[in-house]
């Protein structure tokens, strides 16, 4: 069994806030191997923030400083605070884990952001 299962999706105007969550199960899990990818029609699934090492955090440039991203080891949980959001935020957003080195995704939350 491996699961991961996303919630905090919704729509907003541009300049407010959503907290997405994910939380992880399986054989094999590990929960300094959790990120968040997104991706927007047309365009290719990329890397929003994810965890480097035990302690470490790795943002891309267009959402360094607005995003933040944090978990919490004994719910096998990892959140992410959107804050300042704008429309190209619109996307669907993957949790992504390696369980037993393998790359898995979770099915997506839509957070949609309107001017």
């Amino acid at each position: 069994q491996v699961q991961l299962v996303e919630s905090g999706g919704g729509s907003v105007r541009a300049g407010e806030s959503l907290r997405l969550s994910c939380t992880g199960s399986g054989d094999g899990f590990s929960i300094y191997t959790m990120g968040w990818y997104r991706q927007s029609p047309g365009k290719e699934r990329e890397l929003v923030a994810t965890f480097h090492g035990s302690d470490g955090t790795m943002y891309s440039d267009s959402v360094r400083g607005r995003f933040t991203i944090s978990r919490d080891d004994a719910k096998s949980t990892i959140y992410m605070q959107m804050d300042s959001l704008v429309p190209d935020d619109t996307a669907v957003y993957y949790c992504t884990a390696f369980f037993y080195g393998i790359r898995k995704w979770g099915e997506g939350t839509q957070v949609t952001v309107s001017a």
